[in-house]
Order: C-alpha cells, then sequence, then structure tokens
C-alpha cells in the first residue's frame, strides 16, 4: 500500500528525495523532475535505458519514494499528468525541423476535428442567438485562457455593444459576479491548467442565469450546470497545449453572431468603420 500522503504532488515527493539519494538515483531523479512525462509513459525498463542507469536503481529509487512498485509510481505520475502541467508534456526531441513542423500541423488538425465533431451548428446558433439577444455578455478567463477572453471579446463586440472580458486588472471577480442578471450570457473558460476556484466560480456563475457557455480542454467531464460545454481538444506533442480549436470555435461564434444579427450587425460594422476611418486608424 502506498505511504504517500494524496495531497503532495509526484514531483515534489522526487524533489524532497534528491538530497537523500545516492548518486545513480540522484541522477534518475534529476532526470524524472527534466522529463517526468518519461516515468508517466514508459516501463522500468525503457526508463532505465533513457537514463542511462540500470532497471535497480529504478527500483530503488521508487522505494525511497515509498512507492510500492515501479507500477505505483507511474500511476501517481499518470494522475499528475491529467492536471496539464507543462513540464509532463516535455519530451526531449530526436527529430528534425520538418517533422516537428509536420507533427504540430496534424495535430492541430486532428484537434480541430475531434473538437467539432461534438459541437453541432444547432447549439453554436443558440449560443450567437443568447449572445445578440443578452442584456450584457460577460467572458470569464483566467491564466492561458485571459488572452482567448479577450481575444472572443474583441471579435464578438464588432455586432455586440455592451460585452466585458473579467476579471479585469485590479478588480476582484465578486465585482462582476454582483453584477451578472439572468437576462445576461456569460462565457467562462477553463482550460488548463485551471485555478483552484474554477469549480466554485462555475457554481456561482451558473446561479446567475440560464445563458452560460462553458469552454474547456477535453480533460473535463462533460458537466450539467452551464447550458452549453463546448469541450475543444489541446493536445501537443511539446510543452505548449494546442489552442487552434479554441480559437476556431471563438471564430465561429463571432461569424455566426454576426451572421445572425444582419442588418443591425452591418450597420454597426459600417459605423466602426466610419469612425476609424475619421480618426485615421485604418
Amino acid at each position: 500500500m502506498m505511504k504517500k500522503d494524496k495531497n503532495i504532488t509526484f514531483l515534489s515527493r522526487v524533489r524532497s528525495a534528491l538530497p537523500r539519494l545516492h548518486p545513480a538515483e540522484r541522477r534518475l531523479g534529476e532526470f524524472v523532475c527534466e522529463f517526468p512525462g518519461e516515468l508517466a509513459s514508459y516501463d522500468a525498463q525503457e526508463l532505465a535505458r533513457l537514463a542511462n542507469v540500470s532497471k535497480a536503481t529504478v527500483s530503488r529509487f521508487v522505494r525511497k519514494l515509498d512507492y510500492a512498485n515501479y507500477d505505483e509510481a507511474r500511476k501517481h505520475a499518470r494522475e499528475e499528468q491529467k492536471t496539464g502541467s507543462r513540464l509532463f508534456l516535455t519530451l526531449p526531441s530526436e527529430g528534425n525541423p520538418e517533422e516537428t513542423l509536420t507533427a504540430n500541423l496534424a495535430q492541430g488538425k486532428a484537434n480541430l476535428d475531434r473538437t467539432f465533431g461534438a459541437i453541432t451548428q444547432v447549439e453554436i446558433d443558440a449560443v450567437a442567438h443568447a449572445l445578440l439577444g443578452a442584456r450584457k455578455v460577460w467572458v470569464i478567463g483566467f491564466r492561458a485562457a485571459h488572452p482567448l477572453a479577450e481575444y472572443l471579446r474583441w471579435q464578438l463586440i464588432q455586432v455586440i455593444e455592451n460585452i466585458v472580458a473579467i476579471p479585469g486588472s485590479g478588480e476582484t471577480l465578486g465585482e462582476s459576479l454582483a453584477s451578472m442578471q439572468p437576462e445576461d450570457c456569460i462565457i467562462m473558460f477553463g482550460l488548463r491548467r485551471r485555478v483552484s476556484q474554477s469549480d466554485v466560480i462555475l457554481e456561482q456563475v451558473a446561479a446567475s442565469g440560464p445563458n452560460l457557455l462553458y469552454i474547456t480542454d477535453e480533460g473535463v467531464q462533460l458537466d450539467k450546470r452551464p447550458r452549453w460545454h463546448f469541450r475543444c481538444h489541446t493536445a501537443a506533442s511539446g510543452p505548449l497545449f494546442n489552442h487552434v480549436s479554441v480559437m476556431a470555435v471563438c471564430h465561429l461564434m463571432a461569424m455566426r453572431a454576426i451572421e445572425l444579427a444582419g442588418k443591425k450587425a452591418r450597420a454597426r460594422l459600417r459605423a466602426i468603420e466610419t469612425k476609424n476611418d475619421l480618426l485615421g486608424e485604418l
């Protein structure tokens, strides 16, 4: 039975053990800290070869981390891998640049196919109608999702006047949550790595009204609290998540909102262009 405290991460466990390890074990520990995804992905013999140590060293290493065996250590590493840590996505690369480019393009296309294979036109239209009919539109994004929220706000402001991306600089989220009303439409991003209060925030936002869209990565189970839940595939072969599908969803929603707004959208776009022309910003 594993002795480890479940609240201690796998990597914290390895780092704390480094000072008391023998040289070969320490070399393995440093390798695991640099590339933890290797332990999550490979068996003990493969890890030993990659770290240039013996299989016996791998066995001693995991026991000194208080795991019963290698499989137990690998299970813990895999659980942590699911949280979205960038380190678990980092792999030593032996490929050439052309192979990297090809792999990234293929992954982006696969992410798009998988994402839009689960999102219907009916859902996109329903979101667009909710955006156009809302008293106010709120777009919520933290960490990596913050610039995506700002991007979506910038796209939608072409057709929707009362829209804001939160939290703003120097603001608390409570200031915005207290202003939300049932007539509003809310779009909340929940991409890895999510802030610790994500679930509480989602609960509060869902209670504000019926028109909530939750945009997450594929690692989040389908959530029944929001009216719509779009799960975007973000798999990547390197240390950065691939957000191509997230951008595509944002673009599609904005384009569909402009299309459904019809003459009103065209009138606003003309007005914007006229003002930009007068200000010399075109």
